[in-house]
């Protein structure tokens, strides 16, 4: 099941959805549509898994079909149920509803005895040699490869050999059943690939019952085809893998091993998958990032993961956007993260509540403002969503203002606040700096200004101008905070494409920068965890899930993609 795409986005046609549509004129799967999603628990899902899901989840949707979350955990050594339950919440959270959780160790026993059976029929063997001799003599694209001295195995040997694999009588990389098919195919994935390899290690779910373990290449297409799929989508890098997969189910199908005809049996697509500027979408380098200690974990908004993104404030909404609209191609291709940034800023501007926070204060000393008043300023919650109301802001003799937003003496075309010189402040009245208390040091430490009170609303009765409104945050009632900043997590647009440079020597070291210190408006200090919110003129935060008063950075307010398309036009 999944979600509908918003009303603002609209699916567009593509190659996959196309086929479908063929498929089902034609009553190839009898109207049948059924998709999965197939990750494997070794680490939590990142941005690049997003376009498969929507895309799974989503054609199945549109075509009355279904899709299932199938882990392809056939890989004990690495995999964990810690990662399972992370890839089931971030396709929840991503807007899909997965239903029961499949594993390919749901079908070890069916798939063991299917490799038994292309023993019987002569097209598997046990090959004794270790595995940089077997990849040696795979030979090249260019090159056929070489026979296995093993290959010519009888029958009742390799059911033997295979047995005894299972049984756990030969330690790991002795052994391994080979499927035998044609060493001299132009395609090396048909090289009598790998399908069974000896693995000693605990699963976590089947425990210590096997020892023996299934490629990938030989679970996939079977757990597809046990399961009713239809449409297998997976990206570009499975292209060559393609006849391979075809090759196992036509030889099962012909042998009458499928649970459904051979016109029906699964058929595999490839779609390019989901590529970012300045970013990294390795597993194994996202692991050396966290278990090295270079970020705080697999849900450090630093990080691409979804659990990431989701802590940096990435609402999913527009993530499913982001990916509706740059589509489904057969081509590689890297998309801008500014354009990424785009469509959450643009989901962050509908949905957020906006609020005053001050990064870097100055006290500011409203001279006239009688003391000990406190005013309760009507504020708008959201200007783009009228039902989000309005809050109460109290004023008072003594603000909080921006830093910056002070010059003592103003550079040319600076329109904030400097000595004789009046501003606005946001719901309120207008100011003016009449003097500047300074330190020991000789830094500024205080302003001192004048109010107009028949400036209340921001508007001057005999009509005159002021050029900028400020925000700002009554003293007496702040509440103290952190806000945490964050940058590009590499330097370089594309870290992995430095030929003979590792990516992680792009690492940018400040890809964060904690902000201490912060006043926030009192109404901040009920925020809930993983809440959006526009701090105004400063950018998108969300509120930390476990730490109270930390705010992330999602997006700043400024477009920067509009800029990069008018460059590019």
């Amino acid at each position: 099941m999944s979600i509908p795409a918003e009303p603002s986005t609209p699916v567009a046609s593509d190659f996959i959805r196309e086929q479908v549509q063929r498929d089902q004129q034609l009553g190839t799967y009898g109207g049948r549509v059924q998709t999965r999603f197939p990750p494997e628990p070794n680490g939590y899902l990142h941005i690049g898994h997003a376009k498969s899901i929507c895309l799974n989840f989503g054609v199945a949707a549109e075509f009355g079909g279904i899709c299932r979350l199938r882990m392809d955990d056939t890989n004990p050594e690495t995999e964990d149920e810690d990662f399972v339950t992370g890839i089931e919440q971030d396709v929840r959270w991503l807007g899909f509803e997965p239903g029961e959780t499949l594993y390919a160790s749901d079908y070890f026993e069916t798939i063991y005895r299917w490799a038994e059976r292309l023993i019987t029929e002569g097209l598997a063997y046990v090959d004794d040699q270790d595995a940089e001799t077997i990849s040696a003599q795979r030979g090249g694209f260019t090159e056929p490869g070489t026979d296995s001295p093993y290959r010519t195995r009888t029958v009742e040997e390799n059911l033997d050999l295979f047995r005894r694999m299972r049984a756990g009588e030969y330690p790991d990389g002795t052994r391994v059943l080979r499927a035998k098919i044609d060493m001299t195919d132009p395609n090396p994935q048909l090289r009598d690939p790998v399908i069974y390899r000896i693995r000693h290690a605990h699963h976590h779910r089947t425990g210590d019952r096997w020892c023996v373990y299934p490629n990938y290449d030989w679970a996939h297409g079977q757990s597809d085809a046990i399961e009713g799929t239809t449409h297998s989508v997976c990206t570009l890098e499975f292209d060559s893998h393609r006849p391979l997969y075809d090759w196992f189910l036509e030889r099962l199908g012909e042998l009458g091993e499928l649970p459904r005809p051979l016109a029906e049996r699964p058929r595999q697509y490839e779609f390019a998958r989901l590529q970012l500027t300045h970013t990294v979408l390795s597993k194994r380098k996202l692991l050396h990032l966290v278990t090295n200690g270079l970020v705080d974990g697999w849900d450090d908004p630093r990080m691409p993961t979804l659990r990431g993104l989701r802590r940096l404030g990435y609402p999913a909404a527009a993530l499913r956007a982001f990916c509706a609209h740059i589509g489904v191609a057969k081509v590689n291709s890297i998309h801008e993260i500014e354009l990424l940034e785009s469509f959450v800023r643009d989901e962050l501007n509908r949905i957020s509540e906006r609020r005053m926070v001050v990064l870097n204060p100055i006290k500011v000393v409203i001279e006239n403002y009688p003391e000990g008043q406190v005013e309760w300023l009507e504020a708008v919650n959201n200007p783009e969503d009228p039902a989000a109301g309005t809050r109460q802001v109290p004023f008072s003799r003594e603000l909080w203002l921006e830093a910056e937003d002070f010059m003592e003496v103003p550079a040319p075309k600076f329109y904030r606040l400097s000595p004789g010189k009046e501003v606005r402040l946001r719901y309120a009245y207008f100011i003016k700096c009449e003097s500047v208390v300074k330190d020991a040091s000789g830094a500024v430490a205080e302003l001192r200004c004048t109010y107009d009170p028949a400036t209340f609303g921001g508007q001057a009765p005999d009509g005159r101008k002021v050029k900028t409104t400020l925000h700002w945050v009554s003293a007496a009632h702040a509440v103290q905070g952190e806000a945490r900043h964050y940058n590009r997590l590499f330097t370089e647009a594309h870290p992995d494409a430095q030929e003979g440079r590792d990516p992680l020597e792009f690492l940018n070291p400040e890809a964060r920068v904690i902000v201490t210190g912060a006043r926030f408006e009192p109404s901040l200090a009920e925020a809930q965890p993983f809440q959006h919110i526009q701090f105004e003129r400063l950018g998108y935060y969300c509120a930390d899930p476990e730490l109270a008063g930390v705010f992330h950075r999602t997006v700043g307010l400024r477009d920067d993609w509009a800029k990069i398309r008018k460059r590019q036009g």
